[in-house]
């Protein structure tokens, strides 16, 4: 097949460890990889969120002078 004896070794450990879930392929991702893209976009979404609400703070205040 071409590939290098600890290639395989490597899959065979994977597997071992992680069973079904040690190769997702195909877009998916592992549960906890999943958890922590998710968590990383809701960080994200609310930093926006707070980025414009600062803004929005600072332009109310300017009409108060």
């Amino acid at each position: 097949m071409g590939l290098h004896e600890n290639t395989l070794y490597r899959w065979v450990a994977e597997f071992k460890s992680n069973g079904a879930q040690a190769f997702p392929g195909s877009g998916q991702l592992k549960p906890e990889d999943k958890v922590l893209r998710t968590l990383q976009k809701r960080i994200r979404d609310l930093e926006e969120e707070n980025e414009i609400l600062k803004k929005a703070m600072h332009y109310f205040a300017k009409d108060r002078r």
